[in-house]
């Protein structure tokens, strides 16, 4: 039987897919929908005092946001929604026009764990941020068929189907014209989109995407189809959450003194290890919830027991059981759309799941009355990771891995079910707001 899916839900979370094309935008089109909630954002180098509501924090690709109910002790403990905002792709090279047999290439780099295949013979567009010789940045995205990695003809490569490997260096460089390679053309299509001089252009963040817009699948329809699922359903999951958990406090207090603080914290760079300024590995997180704590008139201590009541849900990508590669599931264990966000599990702590958390998801979901379901990986088969151990080990908070079951994780198109997301959002609502 098809689960049933909000489909409010459904259609804003295509919307937010379709303008979440680089890790920049996802935070300019979150920080839209919070401001339209009522939260400010804070400079980072301003002095906060004082603040009760909602409030973030942008910093690159990356954005943490929080709301302080009316009344809540400095101390009050943290509800944390971890999620990320980079999808593996293809990003432009620092010189970038090439070219090769008479075609006018574009230079890029494989960022991340990119099946490459999957970028064969896709129409291509380019977003991302450009930063300016003043200083300043700017957001660009040209949603138009550019370019195109071609994939050789069978004529020419018989042996194709015995299986493809691609290499990352000759093999991947999309084209998008022909002609000797012109320096600068790439960076004055680009400036002229934005409206800004391409000699104004200093440096970029660019990246390719696929320009197929999200759509639904299936006989009943109960399947998402879209590049980027991984990780902007959680992202928007988050966002939601946080809106409604601020909503809550709006029109409801804690007759049991039992506040909570819930927090969105959405970083860039996890598909690389999370090792940069706006990734899980940084202080980012910490340094902005302890301002928040002092600017509420807390001292270290309270900072502290913030810290030790806190916890985490750290919201990523599942794998759901593959019907045509079952052996490589753990066989007791198959995720399926439509069944509810998973729990990841892992005892080498790739995932940071430990009975504590689960219990405290499980329990959420019962609240929200939505299906949860387990993963553990084949121990045959390494385990992917998420940025759950991360701020487990830096925050020192108890902290569960959880996520919308897919296929064809890293993907230039992935999938899931329709019903999940919701399923998700309303888990974590209830995670953040009660939990």
């Amino acid at each position: 039987m098809t689960p049933p899916i909000d489909r409010s839900h459904t259609e804003d979370l295509l919307a937010f897919l379709r303008d979440g094309s680089s890790p920049y935008h996802v935070v300019a089109e979150a920080a839209r929908r919070l401001e339209k909630a009522g939260f400010t954002e804070l400079g980072a180098s301003a002095r906060w005092t004082g603040r009760t509501g909602g409030s973030f924090v942008v910093r690159g690709g990356a954005l943490i946001a929080w709301y302080v109910p009316e009344g809540a002790p400095p101390h009050a403990p943290f509800r944390i929604v971890g999620a990320h905002t980079d999808s593996p792709n293809l990003r432009v090279k620092p010189t970038p026009d090439i070219g090769r047999a008479g075609w006018r290439q574009i230079a890029v780099e494989v960022y991340g764990g990119v099946p490459l295949n999957t970028w064969l013979d896709r129409d291509l567009g380019i977003s991302g941020r450009l930063t300016l010789r003043d200083g300043g940045t700017t957001l660009v995205k040209i949603d138009e068929a550019l370019f195109r990695v071609p994939q050789l003809a069978i004529h020419l490569d018989r042996s194709v189907n015995e299986g493809l490997a691609l290499d990352p260096q000759r093999q991947t460089q999309p084209i998008w014209s022909l002609g000797r390679p012109e320096q600068g053309a790439l960076l004055r299509r680009i400036g002229e989109h934005a409206g800004v001089e391409p000699e104004g252009i200093i440096g970029w963040d660019l990246m390719l995407h696929d320009i197929q817009p999200p759509g639904l699948l299936g006989a009943d329809r109960e399947f998402l189809v879209s590049a980027r699922l991984d990780n902007l359903i959680s992202v928007h999951a988050g966002v939601t959450a946080l809106t409604a958990a601020a909503d809550h406090w709006t029109r409801n207090t804690a007759p049991d003194g039992r506040f909570r603080v819930p927090v969105l914290a959405a970083f860039d760079h996890e598909e690389v290890g999370s090792g940069s300024e706006t990734g899980a590995q940084s202080p980012l997180l910490e340094r902005v919830l302890s301002r928040s704590v002092a600017a509420r008139g807390g001292d270290g201590e309270d900072c502290a027991r913030a810290f030790a009541g806190a916890l985490c849900a750290s919201a990523d990508m599942a794998h759901a059981v593959h019907p045509n590669f079952s052996e490589r599931h753990d066989p007791d264990n198959h995720p399926l759309p439509g069944g509810g966000p998973v729990v990841k599990v892992n005892v080498n702590q790739h995932y940071a799941t430990d009975g504590t958390g689960l219990a405290a998801f499980a329990a959420a979901c019962e609240r929200a009355e939505v299906p949860w379901q387990r993963f553990v990986s084949n121990n045959a088969m390494p385990c992917g990771t998420s940025i759950g151990p991360i701020t487990a080990a830096r925050l020192g908070v108890t902290t569960v891995d959880v996520g919308v079951p897919g296929l064809s994780m890293h993907s230039a198109r992935e999938l899931a079910g329709a019903a999940d997301p919701g399923h998700l959002t309303r888990a974590l609502t209830e995670l953040v707001t009660t939990g």
